[in-house]
């Protein structure tokens, strides 16, 4: 694997770390903490299932328009201050969002899926420039982080509105405590230079949107952040459908992301040290075919095993689609254009999801037509998984975008 870049100072590489775990837990929980309260928020603001599917939508909409962007923001002004700016963003999101009325509602997801949108980007483009030899590891770091703390906020919003009287505001407001002390963790990596990333701007010229590698990332990317936002929306209602009550149903939700949670940092480790992940893919595609063919067909007394059989194959798709970042370039910059990419058309994608399974559901009155949609997108993902998994990665010769081995 090629040489990404010089590795941090010793003496900063424990806040870096400590900066990368904080801020890596806000991305999440603003997100999941959502699904379980959606029946709570569709019957205080009195919106139809389509429009309370768009509370998950919108974010992603946010990521998909801001995300090719992030990556010449963080060359002209440097990624710690552009990292920072995101934080205190996401904070005020978190506040407005917290506030009664449709408007603010909507208004304060849209603020804090811009913030999340410039952390997702930025932070693996992080761990490539100050951890090149730790790339799989690091990654691990981050992807478990973001997803602990996503399943805890889903397992504890009920609890939080409802027993501890928060109401649903206070359920979503809660989290802006932790963006809060994400600012204060990340102020000392101002002092850091960002030289380093400006240098690279000049010896890494790449377009990667002409490469049919990026683009075969950038899809495995996108249909597996719409299975994931789907089931992070709907799989509470999909469950009361079945009988589950609305606290169960939560908790279920959250068992479903800690499921993932040890596939999150495992993956990424194998998937570094391997020199194709196509058997990863297949892995990946198996299990959440079973976990869905689970949900429309199988026995609710084993629901919970379906649950996490889903949660597993997250876990495999979410490591692999963070991995392909690295794996796939040669360098932060092109990492940082490269996740760019993906996450703006692949959140473009995974924005449809949770909006059309609403609307299908409105028109059906069931889940079954849903289910099948992911069913034949764990399909897609294996197509374009495959294609992603090649050893090889972008590179740019004259202007061309090449595919070369690794050496």
């Amino acid at each position: 694997m090629p040489n990404k870049q010089k590795k941090a100072a010793p003496s900063s590489i424990g806040l870096i770390i400590l900066g990368i775990i904080i801020i890596a837990a806000n991305l999440r929980a603003p997100l999941t903490s959502v699904g379980p309260l959606v029946s709570l928020i569709r019957d205080d603001v009195h919106i139809s299932n389509t429009l309370a599917g768009l509370i998950t939508t919108v974010p992603l909409l946010g990521f998909a328009l801001l995300s090719p962007l992030v990556p010449k923001l963080g060359r002209r002004y440097g990624m710690e201050r552009i990292i920072l700016i995101a934080l205190i963003f996401l904070t005020i999101g978190i506040a407005i969002r917290s506030l009664s009325g449709a408007a603010n509602l909507y208004i304060g997801t849209a603020v804090l899926g811009f913030a999340i949108a410039v952390c997702n980007v930025l932070l693996p483009s992080l761990i490539i420039r100050d951890f090149p030899n730790k790339i799989g590891s690091m990654t691990g770091v981050y992807s478990i982080s973001m997803s602990l703390c996503g399943a805890i906020a889903s397992g504890i919003s009920i609890p939080l509105a409802v027993n501890a009287g928060l109401k649903w505001q206070g359920a979503l407001g809660i989290w802006g405590i932790l963006s809060f002390v994400s600012i204060l963790c990340w102020l000392p990596q101002l002092r850091k230079q960002t030289a380093t990333t400006r240098q690279l701007t000049a010896s890494s010229n790449v377009n990667v949107w002409r490469s049919p590698l990026a683009w075969q990332v950038t899809l495995f990317m996108g249909i597996q952040s719409m299975v994931f936002y789907v089931l992070i929306a709907w799989l509470p209602e999909i469950l009361k459908q079945q009988g589950i009550d609305s606290s169960q149903s939560g908790w279920y939700l959250s068992i479903m992301q800690l499921a993932l949670l040890p596939f999150t940092f495992i993956v990424p480790v194998i998937a570094g040290r391997m020199s194709s992940q196509r058997s990863l893919v297949v892995i990946t595609t198996i299990l959440l075919s079973t976990g869905t063919l689970g949900l429309i067909y199988g026995s609710s007394y084993i629901i919970l095993l379906w649950i996490i059989i889903l949660g597993i194959g997250e876990g495999f798709a979410f490591g692999l689609s963070m991995m392909f970042f690295g794996l796939r370039t040669k360098n932060a910059h092109q990492a940082a254009e490269l996740s760019g990419m993906a996450q703006s058309i692949g959140y473009l994608l995974a924005a449809i999801g949770p909006a059309l399974i609403g609307y299908l559901h409105d028109a059906t009155h069931s889940w079954n037509l849903p289910l099948f949609i992911l069913l034949g997108a764990s399909v897609l993902l294996y197509i374009f998984g495959m294609g992603a998994a090649r050893n090889r990665y972008v590179s740019s010769l004259n202007g061309v975008i090449t595919y070369n081995e690794y050496v």
